[in-house]
């Protein structure tokens, strides 16, 4: 793969002139655009791994052809740490049968901080040699190693890794467990941040966040507002919130494990949740809302709900589900910023971001 900076130019600019049409029946201002690095980006990367003339290889597939593998020995768009350690963690494999045997998977985790996991998949029990072998392949390559099998799993280190972000001059620590979602381009996920942080602006109010994750956002918002109530269906994404939360110090953020849509029921009193017991919902002056939804975008009762703040932070995945949320906003909100953040360079994918204030 070549990375030619005026090719990349060229499709950053597809991209922003599509996210300008889809906007444009809204009157949005020009957006904001945050490019990426051309390679060397990409903080995650996962591998099948193929068996060809007795040995194995690092392997991926097209999504037109699941058939045919793609043999790989380096991944360019991965981060530099991944390059290093794919070569080194192939050697230890093909010297260990300990390691090797019945390995058919291989996932790897890293931040922009230097921290690094390995997650490592297997079609069989692991035992005390694996555990040995892995201990000390953990040691000589200075990360976390994650063995799986069926129904099981062996931690060797920790089963997260550490990222350190800077946000509005503040650095923030921040947990990533394996398995969890994170944001895989850590330079744009930053400028984002940043973004919306400025968008957000110093305010004397509070901000209800839907969907937020490991509480990427949610650091810095904190910092922004009165207090936040902020919600999460995954339990290991909220695990992760509740550690980064109590890391970095940050005092006056709820956080509730329930979907959008049943937040939207107890804020409309529709039946009540347990784990919303000795919340008071009322005590909340929410002034802004903050989203940041899967691809489907947010349901029409979710997205109904929003429109009772004066001010909508939307964060988005796909661009065509943002354009139809903003279409039942738009006749009593109007886009004040946006952005559009490069997440996935050479492809057609892209993350945007938009303000919404009240008319």
């Amino acid at each position: 793969m070549t990375f030619d900076s005026q090719a990349y130019a060229v499709q950053l600019e597809e991209k922003v002139t599509r996210l300008r049409d889809l906007l444009a029946p809204f009157d949005a201002p020009e957006p904001a655009v945050f490019d990426s690095p051309l390679k060397n980006f990409r903080l995650r990367a996962e591998f099948r791994l193929w068996r060809e003339a007795g040995e194995r290889h690092y392997a991926m597939f097209s999504q037109e052809d699941k058939r045919t593998p793609i043999l790989i020995e380096e991944f360019p768009i991965a981060s530099l740490r991944i390059n290093q350690l794919m070569p080194q963690l192939k050697a230890a494999w093909q010297a260990s049968a300990a390691l090797s045997h019945k390995l058919f998977q291989v996932e790897f985790l890293t931040t922009l901080a230097g921290d690094a996991m390995i997650t490592l998949c297997y079609h069989r029990p692991l035992d005390e040699h694996w555990h040995t072998a892995a201990s000390k392949l953990a040691a000589d390559l200075n990360v976390s190693i994650i063995g799986r099998s069926k129904g099981k799993r062996e931690v060797i280190g920790h089963d997260y890794v550490v990222e350190k972000l800077e946000v509005g001059g503040r650095t923030f620590s921040y947990r990533q467990p394996e398995g969890a979602f994170t944001q895989p381009n850590g330079t744009v996920n930053q400028k984002m941040l940043n973004w919306a942080y400025n968008a957000l602006g110093d305010r004397q109010d509070d901000l209800l966040e839907l969907y937020c994750g490991n509480g990427n956002f949610t650091l810095p918002f904190a910092t922004r507002v009165r207090k936040v109530l902020a919600t999460e269906i995954s339990k290991t994404s909220v695990n992760a919130a509740l550690s980064n939360l109590s890391e970095n110090a940050v005092g006056n953020v709820t956080l509730v494990r329930l979907s959008a849509e049943e937040l939207t029921e107890a804020l409309n009193e529709v039946r009540p949740f347990r784990r919303l017991h000795g919340i008071d919902l009322k005590s909340y002056e929410f002034g802004s809302v903050f989203v940041d939804p899967p691809r489907a975008g947010m349901d029409p009762d979710t997205c109904e709900l929003t429109r009772r703040f004066d001010n909508i932070l939307y964060i988005s995945c796909n661009p065509q589900t943002l354009a139809a949320n903003i279409a039942q906003l738009h006749d009593t909100h109007r886009i004040t910023q946006c952005a559009m953040f490069d997440q996935f360079p050479w492809t057609h994918h892209m993350e945007s971001g938009v303000l919404l204030t009240r008319r």
